[in-house]
C-alpha cells in the first residue's frame, strides 16, 4: 500500500541530508519531489502545489532545533499536511435511529457489496448491534447471490426480493422488516454502473429520498486514482453522501484517492478496506495512515488488531501452560489462526516501524501458515498435545497425510522446538513481563 509513495517521499527528504538548517534554496529540490510524488501518486497537481506551499511556508517559518535535523523536521511537517489533508481526525460514524439507514453507493466493481458485509460484521461484532442487508440491486442477480453469501458467513440476514424491480420499494419494506424483527441497523446495497450515468444517480436518489438514510457512504476503489475522486465528487453533488470508503488498499494503490478525496468532497473517509476476509476493515485514521506513508508503521493499529484477537483469560492461560513447559501444536494452531485474522501478513508487519522498508521487496503470501496446518492436521490429538511422541514412524505418516516431504516435517518439528527452548528461557522472567503476555 502506498509503496511507491513512500519510497519517493523518503528519497526527497534524503536532500536535507547533512545541512545545518532549512532554507529557501536547500529546501528547493525537496518541495519539487515531494511535488513530483504526489502527482505520480495520481494527485491532482493543483492539489500537489497548493500542499507543498504550504509545507514551504511552515518550514521556512519553523526553528530548526540543536536535537532536530532539517530532514527530521521536514519530516514531520509533511507528516501534519497529510493529516490535514486527508481530513485532519477520524470521523464519527453515525448509527443512531430505530432502525440506523446506511446506504452504500458507488460504480460496479468499486467492492460495494464486500464492504456491506464488512459493515454488517463489524457493526455486530464490535458495536453489539443487529443488523439487516438489503440487497437492493435489481439488475445483478449475482451481487443478491454475493450478498447472502457474506451474510451466511457472518450470520446476518439478508432481506431480498428475487422478483421484484423496484428497489425503493425493496428499500422500504426492508426497513419494515427490521422493525418487525427488532434489527437496529438497515444496510442497503444499491445498483452500480461501470459508469456515471443518469438513471443510476437518479434511482439512488430516489432510495435517499424514500428512506431518510443515517449515513451514507460512497465506496470507491482505491486504486482507480484520480477518476475514483472525479466520480466521488459527481455522486456527491447529487446525494450529499455523508462519508467515503476506499476499498481494495491492499492492490496496487498509488494513493491519489486517499490523499486529495476529502480536499475535493470536503466529506471525510470513514473506512478502509483491504481483502475479502470480513474482519478486514478498519476505521479511517488521517494521522495514522499519513505515519504509514511516510514508512513510519502504524504501531497503534496493530496493537488494536492483536488486543480484538486476543482476550485476556486465553492470554493467562496460554502463559499459564508457557511456564509449565505444556505449549504444544494445537496451542501453536490457536496462534496462527488469531494471527490470520488480523488481517493480510505483509500488511500487519508494514505497521512495525521500520520493518516496511525492509520486506517491500519480499512476496509474502497469506497462504505461508497453510503447509504448517496441514502437518498440524495429520498429527492425532495425542501426538498434538504431546510432541514429544513424534517418531520417524509418526513423521513418515505426517508427511503423507499433509502433502508435505519428510525434510520439511523434520525442519518443522526442528523449529516448534527451538520455539519451545526459547519459552523456556522465558519461564525465567518475572510474571508479568513476558512479551505480549504481560498483565494489563
Amino acid at each position: 500500500m502506498f509503496q511507491s509513495l513512500s519510497e519517493r517521499l523518503d528519497a526527497a527528504f534524503k536532500n536535507l541530508k547533512g545541512q545545518a538548517r532549512i532554507t529557501d534554496l536547500n529546501i528547493a529540490n525537496t518541495l519539487k519531489d515531494i511535488r513530483r510524488a504526489l502527482v505520480d501518486a495520481d494527485v491532482n497537481y493543483k492539489i500537489a502545489k497548493e500542499f507543498t506551499d504550504k509545507v514551504k511556508d511552515k518550514a521556512l517559518g519553523e526553528k530548526v532545533l540543536a536535537a532536530v535535523s532539517p530532514g527530521q523536521l521536514m519530516v514531520k511537517i509533511v507528516q501534519d499536511e497529510l493529516t490535514q489533508l486527508m481530513g485532519g481526525k477520524e470521523s464519527e460514524f453515525n448509527i443512531s435511529g430505530n432502525p440506523a439507514v446506511i446506504l452504500i453507493a458507488g460504480l460496479q466493481g468499486s467492492g460495494k457489496t464486500t464492504f456491506s458485509g464488512k459493515l454488517a460484521n463489524y457493526l455486530k461484532t464490535k458495536k453489539g448491534k443487529s443488523p439487516l442487508l438489503v440487497a437492493a440491486d435489481v439488475y445483478r442477480p449475482a451481487a443478491m447471490d454475493q450478498l447472502e453469501v457474506l451474510g451466511g458467513q457472518i450470520n446476518v440476514e439478508v432481506y431480498t426480493e428475487r422478483d421484484s424491480k423496484d428497489p425503493v420499494l425493496i428499500a422500504q419494506n426492508a426497513i419494515r422488516e427490521a422493525k418487525s424483527k427488532n434489527k437496529n441497523v438497515v444496510i442497503i446495497d444499491t445498483a452500480g454502473r461501470l459508469a456515471v450515468d443518469e438513471a443510476m444517480m437518479m434511482e439512488v436518489a430516489n432510495i435517499k429520498q424514500a428512506v431518510q438514510p443515517t449515513e451514507i457512504l460512497f465506496v470507491v476503489d482505491s486504486m482507480t486514482g484520480q477518476d475514483a475522486v472525479n466520480t466521488a465528487a459527481a455522486f456527491n453533488e447529487r446525494l450529499d453522501f455523508s462519508g467515503v470508503v476506499l476499498t481494495k488498499l491492499d492492490g496496487d494503490t498509488r494513493g491519489g484517492a486517499a490523499l486529495s478525496i476529502q480536499y475535493t468532497v470536503q466529506k471525510p473517509i470513514k473506512f478502509i478496506s483491504s481483502g475479502e476476509k470480513m474482519e478486514t476493515l478498519d476505521i479511517f485514521y488521517p494521522e495514522r495512515m499519513a505515519q504509514r506513508i511516510l514508512g513510519m508503521g502504524d504501531i497503534v493499529s496493530l496493537v488494536e488488531k492483536a488486543q480484538e484477537q486476543f482476550n485476556a483469560a486465553e492470554a493467562a492461560k496460554l502463559e499459564k501452560k508457557i511456564r509449565k513447559n505444556q505449549f504444544d501444536f494445537e496451542d501453536f494452531k490457536t496462534q496462527l489462526q488469531q494471527i490470520k485474522k488480523m488481517g493480510n501478513i505483509k500488511d500487519l508487519m508494514a505497521m512495525i516501524p521500520g520493518v516496511g522498508k525492509q520486506i517491500k521487496d519480499l512476496d509474502i503470501n497469506d497462504d505461508a501458515f497453510k503447509g504448517i496446518e496441514a502437518m498440524i492436521n495429520s498429527m492425532t490429538m495425542e501426538e498434538r498435545r504431546n510432541p514429544d511422541l513424534i517418531n520417524p514412524a509418526r513423521k513418515n505418516r505426517i508427511a503423507k497425510g499433509s502433502g508435505k516431504d519428510l525434510t520439511e516435517v523434520n525442519a518443522f518439528l526442528k523449529q516448534f522446538d527451538q520455539m519451545k527452548q526459547m519459552m523456556k528461557t522465558m519461564n525465567k522472567m518475572p510474571m508479568g513481563r513476558m512479551p505480549g503476555l504481560g498483565r494489563r
